[in-house]
């Protein structure tokens, strides 16, 4: 096997700016497979069955020991995971326990550190550096980067348009703090509303709407010019997240559509996000046993993964794993076998294996002993060098540091985000015509539901929406207690308007007594459903809004129209249905305006 290989040159790379008609798409094809198979020939087994996997990392920079690191890897910092485990990719996670977000400077320094240890070690290629930011809930990099709408927002805007600019920035943004690759967007069709998982992370409970948006962003993130400021974009969760009941991070969600059902309700996005020339799809760890009654998910599915994503919707991109720490994917099997079954299955990339050595392992011993064929994995290797090729990785894999104030976080995008966020508030009642607020409102208190947010990174939108309305902040959180509903009210009694912030109100009776009291001290109050818009259903309230988000731009769009310093324009992308949800409440459409 050859060990000498030169990555490509700028002419090479510069002509994938070029590619704007099929004459011209057919040769940079030819370079892209070219350099791919040279990459490909110099590396060992150990070097490609590297590339298969995107690891989770501890700490906040290439160089910084951490312990997490140490007991599970056996070093010390994120630079050495990459130069003793060959990983094609990392992944950057902050929740409690895996936190290495800090700020744009931060990421962009780190990333960078990890690019050099992946190309002055190993194989020498490099890294795909991932990251969830969706916008909404699941924002992973927060200001001062820009901050977006969540999926569901955007499409109560019914504006494709809207979808693929916000994409747009996202990417730039990103790519700007050298990140090449994000999983968005979700793809998944929200049709059940006590879906405990997707929820406002979807665009819409409509296959076609939802189809429109994922189109549009996979066009934003993966924009034609050059691939350097681009990044790879996901549709997720395939073959569809949108009518689990269940969170798949604790357990494996049964999906009872059956095939017609799901081809006509599921896959019409994931067809859109293919036909827009999507880079990867990421899998969903859930069972479908009308379609695939081997009893397991999706993931290791060869049924859904072979047979019909590669050979009926002829998907030649990237194939990823959803998080191989989920349960929903190791109820079955030893954390060994995973990836094996995931390959067998047609997968080509791991993501997040809990244990990183154990899966490399199995997945070499699985070739050496013959159950899987080197040719397997070098398909599956490919596809990975030419998705890096495609986004300009080989050439460009360093960010700029000295740019970043220039284009992250820019008054531009921000001001364009906003204008965007302001399109998709969408008011469902006004019974009582509070709205909107006619003149000076009088004393001004918000109250209910505040987001914690991570350690030292708060995400408040009770005192946000109160800054904007120039109100009192009283936060009751998910769960008041009786001494803080208490409080709520006789500050509600002393106030001339009322606005509340809601999310959950189907599983928090804490909430909803809340609510219910702070209507019967006769006061005008405004509910606002800060996250999913079926809050409506669990409490009567004549004045009822929502947002689909909680984060500051929401926040500020929900004041203009509270103020009547804009109109409302959204309209409700799903049903929202009553207490009995065989009954709807607020049908798909409703957005009442003025």
């Amino acid at each position: 096997m050859s060990r000498r290989w030169i990555p490509p040159t700028l002419a090479a790379v510069t002509a994938l700016a070029a590619v704007t008609t099929p004459a011209s798409a057919a040769p940079e094809a030819d370079a892209m497979t070219s350099w791919a198979d040279a990459a490909l020939r110099h590396m060992t087994l150990e070097q490609r069955v590297g590339q298969l996997f995107v690891a989770t990392v501890w700490g906040k920079s290439a160089d910084e020991a951490h312990p997490e690191n140490k007991k599970r890897y056996g070093v010390d910092t994120p630079a050495q995971v990459v130069q003793r485990y060959q990983v094609g990719g990392v992944i950057y996670f902050n929740n409690a326990g895996t936190d290495n977000v800090d700020d744009p400077v931060q990421l962009t320094h780190f990333s960078n550190g990890l690019q050099r240890a992946a190309l002055t070690s190993g194989a020498r290629i490099p890294l795909l550096i991932s990251i969830d930011q969706e916008g909404g809930n699941v924002t992973r990099v927060v200001a001062p980067a820009s901050e977006y709408p969540s999926a569901m927002a955007v499409g109560a805007t019914r504006n494709p348009q809207d979808a693929k600019r916000l994409a747009s920035i996202s990417g730039h943004e990103l790519r700007a703090m050298g990140i090449n690759q994000n999983f968005a967007p979700v793809a998944d069709v929200n049709s059940n509303p006590i879906n405990p998982i997707i929820a406002a992370r979807s665009f819409s409970s409509d296959p076609n709407l939802a189809g429109q948006m994922v189109s549009a962003q996979v066009a934003g993130y993966q924009r034609a010019g050059w691939p350097g400021d681009t990044v790879s974009a996901a549709a997720k969760h395939f073959p569809g997240h949108g009518d689990a009941a269940d969170d798949s991070h604790y357990g494996l969600p049964t999906i009872n559509r059956t095939e017609e059902e799901w081809r006509k309700t599921d896959l019409p996005p994931f067809k859109a996000a293919i036909a827009a020339g999507i880079d990867s799809i990421m899998t969903a760890h859930i069972a479908v046993p009308k379609i695939d009654s081997s009893g397991e998910p999706a993931t290791l599915s060869k049924r859904f993964m072979t047979d019909i994503l590669r050979n009926e919707l002829k998907y030649d991109g990237v194939i990823v794993t959803d998080s191989l720490a989920m349960q929903g994917v190791r109820d079955k099997h030893p954390d060994a076998e995973i990836p094996v079954l995931a390959l067998e299955a047609g997968v080509d990339q791991m993501l997040m294996p809990p244990d990183l050595q154990t899966t490399i392992t199995g997945v070499l011993d699985a070739v050496r002993s013959g159950r899987i064929s080197e040719e397997r994995i070098n398909q599956s290797v490919l596809r990975i060098l030419k998705q890096k090729w495609k986004r300009g990785v080989f050439l460009q894999p360093f960010a700029d540091e000295r740019a970043l104030p220039r284009e992250v976080g820019t008054k531009q995008n921000l001001a364009e985000i906003q204008r965007i966020s302001d399109r998709t508030v969408t008011v469902l009642r006004n019974d009582a015509k509070v709205l909107p607020i006619k003149g000076d409102p009088g004393k001004v208190l918000v109250t209910g539901w505040n987001n914690p947010g991570f350690p030292g990174k708060p995400a408040e939108p009770v005192a946000t929406l109160a800054k904007e309305l120039g109100g009192t902040a009283l936060s009751t959180g998910a769960a008041p207690t009786a001494a803080v509903i208490d409080q709520a009210v006789a500050a509600a009694n002393s106030s001339d308007l009322v606005v509340v912030l809601t999310n959950g109100l189907r599983t928090s009776a804490a909430q909803r007594t809340l609510l219910t009291r702070l209507v019967q001290t006769g006061k005008p109050v405004i509910a606002v459903a800060a996250q999913v818009p079926y809050d409506p259903a669990f409490v009567d309230v004549p004045t009822w809004i929502t947002t689909y988000a909680w984060r500051d731009i929401s926040m500020v769009s929900l004041a203009k129209v509270i103020l009547g310093k804009t109109s409302p324009k959204g309209k409700l992308p799903v049903n929202v249905p009553k207490a009995d949800p065989a009954e709807v409440l607020f049908p798909f459409g409703t957005g009442l305006t003025w």
